[in-house]
């Protein structure tokens, strides 16, 4: 068979529209409807049918199409692969081999200039990077030596600005502590050399602004609440208490790594377990056990959706009605065809496919509302700080550096990244209750 066979349709399903009419069926809410036909269809192994619906998402959302069309068919690559990966329809599973080379979502590895560049394409990540800098800076006023934990999906990117802000603090700079968490994941935007080789020039970049920088890498997994590195933290907490040294949690868009289902005790977290009951969420037992580390400041910055629903539909409605932001966003700045909106593109597909192919330890992509973190932080002993107003500042500063349509509103505490009025990304600053 070949690849026109395979993605015509079997019979005929009332509502389908015929080649001729496939105009009428390419609005964002029928191609959204579509997409839940066919996850259903695929759920309930009705290959016929959804080979039907892939056969018209196939004509009406093409790769490189206007932004809902990318949109869906991201959706529609990532439906194939899960039904290609349970096997419960074959006749998709070929339809998926015959696309195997469309289907592959292979992401570019990135220089540190590269990933420079990349990150401040959009205020995406720079939104965190400035909020969580300004608040840093602002807890640890008076410090003489400061320990930054860097958990961040970025590979240390804001660190540098940091590092140029503590260089000009009026009582000088602090000795600088930056730990990071080697990871044994490759999540995306992925880097081309070792954190050992990252810190090297981290280490340097800080001499040349006179700022004393130790690096230190911690192997340890988001898949078991990083619970190497907890361990680390926490047989340095007394030394660090008597040396009056602040201690900084930075959270950047890693924290929803971390599963969040109700575990039983393994040997993998045993330094969780002590802090918190066999019967917690692994997200509730690592904020615990960072709130038993007595940080000064833990920052904690994540895109504002919920994509941990263990229902496929419900899923794949949320996903599709928060990652049509990207996908709109990059036609303002990013022209067709160029290699950075293919990187950018490649890194929401490669989203997509985990959120909607995946299940179990494998879909590592569960992102959780800002609603659903704050009652986790406050469930932890942690009270919100609020952004001051040279922060909020900075913030809005850096906005007018990007097209119109992006936003800033606050909400209590926190301050809450927009698109067009939607939310975006959120930022929020803890203490220790």
């Amino acid at each position: 068979m070949n690849k026109n066979q395979l993605l015509r349709p079997a019979r005929s399903w009332p509502g389908l529209p015929t080649s001729k009419s496939l105009g009428s069926f390419g609005d964002t809410n029928c191609m959204e409807q579509l997409l839940v036909h066919c996850a259903n269809a695929i759920e309930n192994n009705d290959a016929t049918l959804a080979q039907q619906i892939l056969w018209v998402l196939n004509n009406i959302a093409p790769p490189d199409g206007d932004s809902n069309q990318r949109l869906t068919c991201g959706f529609l690559r990532a439906l194939i692969s899960r039904a290609a990966m349970s096997g419960n329809c074959k006749l998709l599973t070929a339809v998926a081999n015959v696309h195997a080379n469309d289907l592959s979502m292979n992401n570019h590895k990135f220089s540190i200039i590269e990933l420079a560049s990349f990150v401040d394409l959009t205020p995406w990540h720079r939104f965190g990077f400035t909020a969580a800098n300004a608040a840093m800076l602002e807890a640890l006023e008076g410090y003489s030596v400061v320990h930054i934990v860097d958990l961040s999906l970025t590979h240390c990117m804001q660190i540098p600005t940091l590092i140029d802000s503590m260089a000009t603090r009026p009582e000088g700079p602090p000795l600088v502590k930056l730990t990071v968490a080697g990871s044994m994941e490759d999540y995306p935007p992925m880097l081309d050399l070792s954190y050992e080789e990252l810190g090297s020039k981290l280490v340097n970049f800080a001499r040349s602004r006179q700022v004393a920088l130790e690096f230190r890498v911690i192997p340890s997994s988001s898949s078991n609440g990083f619970s190497s590195l907890i361990e680390q933290l926490r047989m340095q907490h007394l030394e660090r208490a008597q040396n009056g040294e602040a201690l900084v949690i930075n959270c950047h868009m890693m924290l929803h790594y971390i599963p969040e289902e109700t575990l039983f005790t393994n040997t993998s977290t045993s330094s969780l377990m002590e802090i918190t009951p066999s019967n917690s969420s692994l997200r509730t037992m690592f904020l615990k056990a960072l709130r038993s580390l007595d940080p000064t400041v833990v920052v904690l910055v994540d895109e504002d959706a919920d994509f941990t629903s263990n229902n496929l539909v419900n899923r794949l409605r949320s996903a599709y009605n928060y990652l049509w932001i990207p996908y709109d966003t990059m036609d303002t700045f990013l022209p067709r065809g160029s290699t950075q909106r293919q990187w950018y593109e490649a890194d929401i597909c490669w989203k997509i496919e985990n959120v909607i192919s995946h299940e179990g330890p494998q879909r590592v992509e569960r992102l959780e509302t800002k609603s659903k973190w704050v009652q986790r932080m406050r469930n932890a002993s942690f009270r919100g700080v609020a952004f001051s107003e040279d922060a909020i500042s900075e913030v809005k500063n850096m906005l007018d550096e990007h097209a119109a349509g992006w936003g800033l509103k606050k909400e209590e505490e926190d301050i809450v990244l927009t698109w067009k009025g939607h939310n975006v990304v959120f930022a929020t600053a803890w203490s220790p209750v």
